[in-house]
């Protein structure tokens, strides 16, 4: 877990960015506390070593194959468990940090939409990069592709393991692209006055989900970018990061 230290930034796209969609805005003041957060996500080993399941869409599974000395078929499956975990409803990570918090007596919890985007744009270090840790893309994303390549960004293409790219400011990893993240909040429109500690709206029928994914294009990778799953809802490109 990495500390993020509490500032004042402005949360949301600014009118000048060409690539913002209309949910992005406006952008507004937000104050909030300090917090710990998660250096990468939640990887599929620490999933099943909790909840004794592995949940995820792409387990991956290298495959050796003994003829044995009677030339029997033998196949053993060596499994990387350091992708990702995914296909992970909101409903299953609620239970997953209760189960880890009474497990290490802290309060684990998915982080708020505002929490998230602090920490994915470096905190009080960001360098207002349009990515989590910099202008280029490639340097820090696991992504589908640019624009034009739009036939490469819907491919089912495998997550990568996490911390395979450069972190940002803060030491985060794969807060642009990889797998979405779910956080706390419902989704709602943003509200242009200031806000301290902010949590969201007090209801609503789908959650947030920020960050890309594998599939998703560049512009799908910007820090701002926001998006909203239902809770009962998984997904092989949505997974989750801690919060304490």
């Amino acid at each position: 877990m990495i500390r993020v230290t509490g500032g004042t930034f402005m949360m949301g796209a600014s009118d000048s960015d060409n690539e913002a969609y209309n949910n992005e805005r406006p952008a507004h003041q937000v104050t909030l506390s300090s917090y710990y957060i998660g250096q990468t996500e939640v990887t599929q080993e620490l999933w099943q070593a909790l909840m004794g399941e592995n949940p995820s869409y792409f387990v991956e599974k290298e495959i050796f194959i003994d003829w044995g000395e009677h030339w029997g078929d033998y196949i053993i499956y060596s499994e990387n468990f350091q992708r990702p975990v995914e296909q992970v409803t909101w409903d299953d990570c609620q239970e997953f940090v209760d189960v880890l918090s009474l497990m290490t007596n802290k309060h684990f919890r998915l982080p708020t939409e505002a929490e998230w985007e602090f920490a994915a744009r470096g905190g009080n270090k960001s360098q207002g990069y349009k990515y989590a840790g910099s202008n280029n893309i490639d340097a820090v994303a696991c992504y589908g592709g640019r624009e034009e390549d739009w036939t490469h960004a819907i491919s089912a293409t495998p997550p990568d393991s996490v911390a395979t790219k450069f972190p940002n400011e803060l030491g985060l990893y794969d807060m642009s692209g990889n797998v979405e993240e779910w956080c706390q909040d419902w989704y709602g429109n943003y509200s242009a006055e200031a806000q301290i500690n902010p949590v969201g709206p007090a209801s609503g029928s789908s959650r947030v989900c920020r960050g890309g994914s594998i599939c998703n294009v560049a512009r799908a990778c910007r820090t701002t970018k926001r998006s909203s799953t239902p809770t009962n809802h998984g997904s092989q490109y949505i997974g989750l990061r801690l919060v304490m």
